[in-house]
């Protein structure tokens, strides 16, 4: 049978049905539509997880000290002899040490603040480190220990920025910031000094920090800068200046982290993989409840299936001797079997690309909703929904596949109609 007269008798075929083609069309839309959305769902949750609330690099290893040691013979301390040999591990490409700022430390600032009056007194955190961990971040100078007198370059987090534009500046009137309008800003710190404990040194040593950029790597709760100064610091104050708090392992590949975990804890250390566990966490609990609104919408899917199964095989039976007659001028058992297939795939691919268009207005419409009436807070994103192409591609495509699966056994009746018998009556 010639493609032509296939594709017209499939129209006519639905025309003559038409209330039992649009009531397969609208289960087959209903399960794309739902699976598309929910879907989409999961997978822009998961990437706000992944590049927002813990943007973890799958490459980085954190090795911190172990919380307990016995003498020293399991690790302990890691000092600039520890480092080298964590650096001379397989599969490290580089390490980066960090040291706590071990001196307590305050800022109290009073003056403008981006157009407006602010007066404040926080306590600073602070840890250095090696600017090769920072160094992609750092927008203006050089990520060292400065001269006497200047400003000590300072790196906020990205996700310090966000919280503070989504909770702290709403609630005081203050102006939202971008991670370029901080760049230069200038307070002034004063070190030896604590707001909330004893000073352990009776010296109080005045200076400044600069915000030289905005890191995806920095301390969460505080600022980072140069190692050189972190050590400069606690020197000054009679601190622990040897050794470091953690030291950042850069693995060749992702492929070589497990292998290179199990090394650091063999010699004595542990692996701060707190952040990792935290999104892979949050990370399959979405997946959890996308993969169950995904089955929900398969079972749909299988509704609709049954429903054209059963649509078709009415059908066919109404249509046996149209069938038989198609039959007895020649047209062979794959030319009624491909007929009734060809229906059952165009309603599906109808319902597919409805369905799927469905979803992608729902997802565009639930986001403006978002925009508008959602309040502000950390993290929001600009889109809750991930569309790629091959979920589009996907859910027309699932709509075909589901008809056809429901019109299979109907297309095989169909087939085995005997013309002679149909005709005799």
């Amino acid at each position: 049978m010639k493609k032509g007269a296939l594709f017209k008798l499939v129209r006519m075929s639905i025309r003559r049905d038409r209330r039992g083609a649009a009531s397969s069309i609208f289960g087959v839309a209903i399960g794309i539509a739902s699976l598309v959305f929910f879907v989409a769902l999961g997978l822009g949750i998961s990437r706000v997880v992944r590049e927002k609330v813990f943007p973890v690099e799958a490459q980085l290893i954190e090795v911190v000290p172990p919380q307990v040691t016995l003498g020293g013979m399991l690790g302990g301390k890691i000092d600039q002899a520890a480092v080298d040999r964590l650096r001379a591990l397989p599969g490290v490409t580089d390490a980066w040490r960090k040291m706590s700022l071990r001196v307590p430390a305050v800022s109290r600032y009073n003056g403008d603040f981006f157009g407006a009056k602010l007066y404040l007194g926080i306590e600073v955190i602070a840890v250095g480190v090696d600017s090769g961990l920072v160094k992609g971040d750092v927008q203006l100078g050089e990520f060292v220990d400065p001269k006497p007198g200047d400003p000590i370059p300072a790196l906020p987090a990205s996700r310090l920025l966000e919280i503070y534009n989504k909770t702290f500046a709403p609630a005081r009137s203050l102006p939202q910031l971008s991670p370029t309008m901080v760049v230069g800003f200038g307070f002034p710190i004063e070190i030896g000094k604590s707001f909330v404990t004893q000073t352990t040194t009776g010296t109080v040593t005045s200076g400044s920090l600069q915000i030289v950029g905005v890191s995806d790597r920095g301390l969460l709760a505080g600022l980072t800068i140069p190692l050189a100064s972190a050590i400069r610091l606690n020197a000054a104050a009679g601190m622990d200046s040897q050794t470091f708090t953690a030291v950042t392992l850069q693995a060749k590949d992702a492929s070589a982290v497990p292998g290179l975990v199990a090394a650091v804890k063999d010699m004595g250390f542990r692996v701060d993989d707190q952040e990792r566990r935290m999104a892979e966490n949050a990370g399959a609990a979405v997946t959890v409840t996308t993969l169950a609104m995904g089955l929900l919408s398969a079972l749909i899917c299988l509704l609709a299936a049954i429903n054209i199964a059963h649509a078709l095989s009415a059908s066919v039976r109404a249509r046996s001797k149209e069938l038989g007659v198609m039959r007895a001028v020649g047209a062979s058992k794959a030319d009624v079997r491909g007929l009734v297939l060809m229906e059952a795939a165009t309603l599906g691919l109808i319902g597919g690309v409805l369905g799927t268009a469905v979803a992608v207005a729902a997802t565009i419409a639930l986001d403006a909703a978002a925009a508008r009436m959602l309040p502000q807070f950390p993290f929001k994103p600009d889109t809750f929904f991930q569309l790629p192409w091959f979920l589009v591609a996907g859910g027309m495509a699932l709509g075909v596949l589901s008809s056809l699966v429901g019109a299979w056994f109907p297309s095989r009746r169909a087939a085995a109609i005997d013309p002679a018998r149909t005709l005799a009556g």
